[in-house]
């Protein structure tokens, strides 16, 4: 099937990413050609966090992004006195993410975090508090990380700090003592895991099975311009993730995602979380799913999707419960099912 030129043919779209696993779908897309095929010029943007991709989103700079799923319900919202149109049209992935804390706050200490309580009150010494690092105020990292320490039946502010960092910097600050854990997306778990740095208590598939992991976020303006782009965007992607959940692209999965311009770490640490095994840095562990890249309960931007962004957002105080708008105005199945026509129809 031939598609027509591009309305912004005079220039690319311009689609940012922060490297991750979870930016697969994209980095394949890239380098395989599926969005050309889909007659698309993209031009990708590596951002250093998602902070950048909310800034470049609003001010014009980025056409459409991989993002965590409450920026775009944030801008979308209004929420923090920054608003733009947006929509997202997709689900890029299920799971994605786990929990790191660092080998002096081993397993013989506090199990998978039952003791934990007992370990803060009783032999933390540091004179500092236990302090966690997550992407961003509005991820899916700070709801996972907050559900993580209830079980652990943590729940005083003062037990515990959470900060903010772009995920590429949360192992080198682990490993300087700067924070105790984090929770990100993959490969920054296994990076700080197999240099011995850190351990794995739990993956998000553990804490809530069946989350969205990122989503595709494009830019209202973007949309209204140019929906039929969007709509092959979302196309093109569709058939990226399904290629990247063929057991049979595993290696030329890891080999991509390996280059510079992706992840840039070695292909053994991108092995570790994309099974199938995973080495949690305290023994050896199936890990079917920790990576879901395709199917219609994948990828579909549901409102039961939505309202776990939405109800992960609550319960961190991040979204006031009088909060107001249209969350299907935001997440838009209609485009997604329009993509679907599309990929039938190109085969």
């Amino acid at each position: 099937m031939v598609f027509p030129e591009s309305h912004t043919a005079n220039r690319p779209l311009r689609f940012g990413y922060v490297p991750l696993v979870e930016c697969a779908p994209v980095a394949v897309a890239h380098e395989l050609g599926i969005f050309e095929r889909y007659g698309l010029d993209v031009q990708l943007s590596r951002e250093l966090g998602w902070a950048s991709v909310r800034d470049k989103l609003v001010f014009g700079h980025l056409d459409a992004a991989q993002s965590i799923a409450g920026i775009a319900i944030a801008l979308g919202l209004g929420i923090n006195e920054m608003r733009c149109e947006v929509a997202v049209p997709m689900v890029l992935n299920l799971h994605g993410n786990a929990i790191t804390l660092s080998k002096h706050i081993s397993p013989e200490k506090i199990g998978r975090g039952e003791r934990l309580k007992d370990f803060l009150t009783h032999e933390w010494k540091e004179d500092r508090p236990f302090t966690l690092a997550v992407t961003h105020r509005y991820s899916s990292h700070y709801a996972l990380i907050k559900t993580w320490l209830q079980r652990c039946q943590i729940t005083d502010k003062q037990e515990v700090d959470i900060i903010f960092l772009p995920p590429t910097l949360m192992p080198r600050h682990l490993k300087a003592g700067h924070i105790d854990g984090y929770c990100v997306g993959e490969p920054w778990n296994s990076a700080s895991i197999l240099t011995g740095d850190g351990w794995c208590p739990a993956t998000s598939s553990d804490l809530s099975h069946g989350h969205p992991g990122k989503v595709l976020i494009v830019s209202g303006s973007y949309l209204r311009t140019n929906r039929d782009e969007s709509v092959r965007l979302v196309a093109a992607l569709l058939d990226s993730c399904r290629t990247c959940e063929m057991p049979e692209f595993r290696d030329e999965l890891i080999a991509i995602l390996a280059k510079p311009k992706y992840t840039g770490v070695a292909p053994e640490v991108l092995a570790n979380s994309l099974g199938p095994e995973f080495n949690s840095g305290a023994g050896q562990r199936s890990i079917d799913g920790f990576h879901l890249f395709h199917g219609t309960s994948v990828n579909r931007p549901s409102t039961d999707k939505a309202s776990w962004v939405l109800a992960g957002m609550r319960s961190t105080g991040m979204l006031p419960e009088t909060t107001g708008g249209s969350i299907s105005r935001i997440y838009r199945e209609d485009i997604f099912r329009s993509a679907e026509q599309v990929v039938m129809h190109s085969k």
